[in-house]
């Protein structure tokens, strides 16, 4: 009764939350990460830990989400691709894909997972790659600096790569967009990256064989620029979309190819990021350090229930072993269950 009620309540979030349009859609997926169909907003914040879950790994609070079902506790994916694209609501991806509502997008990154790859596999050579190429904002850990280390990503690099044969601008039906216009140039250069990422990927197909997952995060800015130039009604804005929309979901395939469908690759679209609600504040462990002579630490911790839960059972279980053995001992009868009054008594008839 209770779940029906929270799935109801999303559902009416959802219809609430579909005036903003922003979304996350899964292009791909494998079978034994299911995601449920359904209007369920979820909030940007939460992304992180979506992805965290469809890798397998704990996350410090409860995703109280109907979106993502339980999934195998022996089955994790090899990989998990996050493509953010800022500057429209939504593309245009095939019915049977799963989309939800995207609600309170603030900027969020996916450094809580990869740290978390690299805690975890430390001993093995996962590859991280988190890039913005409108920002010049790049991360690369494990296999990703010997795989990647081709890889254009700063604005000058990539419209050098662009210039060379085999780009984006000689394979692709631009129609309206120019080469010429600094906002084409841009978008297109994020197109180009997608392509390489794939190239490089059909290249080191043995990125899949390494025991470690893998993790992609790419912010794409371009389409933003074209909106912020030439507005959603623009021959432009259609053609970038139509592009962008096409080079998606080829990325899509060339990862779910490499890792045998093992790969999870999400994409979320943002109008515009939010800013983050914040509040000027003293931090408590700030405070109660200051208060206290003895340095004392903070209270609780995200380890309590754990702690809390090993000395209980273990208390408990001393506790009932205690008792029996008390019983037992109580109950015993010297002449017959100990071997040293049993002996007594046979040295003394003997005497």
């Amino acid at each position: 009764m209770n779940r029906t009620i929270i799935k109801t309540v999303f559902a009416l979030l959802g219809l609430l939350s579909g005036v903003l349009g922003d979304s996350l859609t899964v292009l791909r997926s494998p079978p034994y990460v299911t995601f449920q169909d359904g209007q369920w907003p979820i909030s940007g914040e939460k992304v992180p830990d979506l992805v965290a879950l469809t890798m397998g790994f704990s996350i410090r609070e409860d995703l109280d989400w109907p979106g993502l079902a339980a999934g195998s506790l022996f089955q994790r994916p090899r990989a998990n691709a996050l493509i953010v694209v800022r500057g429209l609501d939504s593309l245009d991806f095939p019915k049977n894909i799963s989309s939800y509502p995207l609600e309170n997008p603030v900027p969020f990154t996916l450094d809580s997972v990869a740290n978390t790859v690299h805690t975890l596999f430390a001993g093995s050579t996962p590859v991280v790659l988190q890039l913005a190429p409108s920002e010049e904002r790049l991360y690369m850990m494990g296999m990703a600096n010997t795989v990647f280390e081709d890889l254009p990503v700063t604005l000058q690099q990539i419209r050098g790569r662009l210039s060379q044969d085999g780009s984006v601008l000689t394979s692709l039906p631009l129609i309206s967009l120019s080469r010429n216009n600094e906002a084409d140039l841009l978008f297109l250069s994020e197109v180009q990256v997608l392509y390489d990422i794939s190239a490089l990927l059909q290249k080191h197909k043995h990125l899949a064989k390494d025991p470690a997952p893998d993790l992609y995060s790419l912010e794409l800015a371009g389409l933003e620029e074209i909106v912020r130039r030439y507005g959603t009604d623009s021959p432009q804005f259609a053609d970038a979309t139509r592009i962008l929309t096409s080079t998606l979901q080829k990325f899509a395939d060339d990862v779910a190819n490499v890792y045998a469908n093992n790969a999870v690759v999400e994409v979320v679209t943002v109008k515009t990021f939010e800013a983050p609600l914040t509040r000027k504040s003293r931090s408590i462990l700030q405070i109660s350090n200051q208060g206290s002579l003895y340095n004392l630490a903070y209270k609780y911790d995200y380890d309590y229930a754990v702690v809390f839960n090993i000395v209980l059972w273990l208390m408990i279980v001393l506790a009932l072993a205690v008792i029996v053995i008390s019983y037992n001992l109580w109950n015993m009868d010297p002449g017959y269950d100990s071997i040293i009054y049993r002996m007594t008594n046979q040295k003394i008839r003997l005497d």
